[in-house]
């Protein structure tokens, strides 16, 4: 591949060398890249989609045009590699062949805007605290849309909550943001995954901007978002007391243990913050939960029967065999568990393969735990992962990309300064 890459690299040396166009290329794709962020807040999928797409056009052009540029595979990208070709063996193999080619554009956008992110922060980290800083921004526009969501009661668009064994006063506003379609589990995740990016700022900024966008995921009403919260908070944790002198672990062990009782209490004083918090230990008592159960069962079913390859990817191919294995009644369009989903659509083999990449990156990232962009990337890869077992949000684009710069952040962890 490289070899391939070298030729039209002498062929188009004359060329580089005097276009202005091709001088400012990496420039131009890091403006996509803000745009990418930008407009995951208020834009549709396929405008979003399309910001990514030129910016993996341009990343072509740079690496057909500019010398010396080439392909170097990590152990993390050859798993991920690994996943692709399967998704695609999984799609030539699906029974609704063109609904499945429809996912594979997706997936093949997103894997591609990964590629020209690494490509990008190759010669670029010094951008990766702007890219931070956008997504901080975001969590600031959208903290405050929250908060005014939640003090003029906004009304519900469809069925957020069950409402049937709860008092009037237990019932909760939940906020969705700005993000499209409007739904307050897909906010709730992509506050989770931006939130982290608060750690890189100032203590003067990033502290009161951490803390209120965390209130605005509990006022999302979002369980899976509470979940992967606090599984954040604690990665953040373990990783602050760990690089903490002796001194100072005792009273951070101290601090920590009175905010969990000061969470604690809030969340028992406030009755509809309570009922939705232990509604999570309802199990089948709450009908989302229940819900989730049905869901699980049908596609565990279809698992069974597509272990190896499975159906093939996209939404639209998933609703259609679902259809064959649903509970009458408990119609869904995803499997409302990423990982459960991912070895539907494309087999153990693909799911294996991802899990493989996902442990290889953090892996390799844990050899440089001392870059603060490091620590922001691995808290916000660990809530969006483990708000996905319970909810697919992850695939959304607002997710999706956010995902991919995280991981292309400790994929390039190497070199990284130091800081405190």
């Amino acid at each position: 591949m490289n070899s391939i890459l070298y030729k039209f690299q002498s062929i188009f040396k004359p060329i580089y060398d005097k276009s202005f166009f091709l001088q400012k290329i990496d420039w131009l794709i890091g403006v996509n890249i803000l745009l990418v962020i930008f407009t995951s807040t208020a834009a549709s999928s396929d405008f979003i989609g399309y910001f990514a797409l030129f910016a993996m056009i341009l990343t072509a052009v740079k690496l057909l045009t500019k010398s010396g540029e080439k392909f170097s595979l990590t152990a993390a990208d050859k798993f991920l590699l690994l996943y692709f070709i399967i998704v695609i063996i999984s799609v030539a193999g699906s029974s609704l062949f063109y609904l499945s080619l429809k996912g594979v554009f997706k997936t093949l956008t997103y894997v591609g805007f990964y590629v020209t992110l690494i490509h990008y922060l190759k010669d670029n980290k010094d951008k990766i605290k702007y890219f931070l800083l956008a997504l901080a921004v975001c969590a600031s526009i959208e903290t405050i849309v929250a908060f005014l969501q939640n003090f003029s009661s906004v009304g519900e668009i469809s069925g957020w909550q069950d409402t049937s064994r709860l008092n009037p006063e237990e019932v909760m506003t939940r906020v969705y943001g700005t993000l499209k379609p409007y739904n307050p589990n897909l906010f709730g995740g992509y506050m989770l995954a931006i939130l982290p990016s608060f750690i890189t700022l100032s203590k003067r900024l990033g502290i009161p901007g951490f803390i209120l966008s965390a209130s605005a995921i509990i006022l999302t009403g979002c369980r899976g978002a509470y979940i992967g919260l606090f599984f954040e908070l604690l990665v953040l944790g373990a990783i602050i007391y760990k690089r903490l002198e002796p001194s100072y672990k005792k009273l951070f062990t101290t601090v920590s243990a009175a905010i969990c009782a000061f969470m604690a209490f809030v969340v028992v004083s406030i009755s509809a913050l309570r009922a939705r918090v232990f509604s999570i230990f309802a199990m089948r008592g709450d009908s989302s939960n229940s819900f989730r159960f049905n869901v699980y069962h049908s596609c565990l079913d279809m698992f069974k029967d597509n272990w190896i390859l499975g159906i093939g990817v996209g939404n639209q191919n998933f609703r259609e065999i679902y259809g064959l294995y649903m509970k009458t009644g408990f119609d869904a369009l995803s499997a409302y568990n990423i990982y459960l989903e991912i070895a539907v659509e494309s087999g153990v083999f693909a799911l294996i393969a991802f899990l493989g990449f996902i442990i290889m990156l953090i892996k390799n990232a844990l050899k440089n735990i001392q870059s603060i962009y490091v620590v922001c990337a691995i808290v916000s890869i660990t809530g969006i992962l483990i708000h996905g077992i319970v909810d697919t949000v992850f695939f959304r684009p607002q997710i999706q990309f956010t995902f991919w710069i995280m991981a292309a952040i400790l994929r390039g962890s190497y070199g990284y300064e130091k800081q405190n």
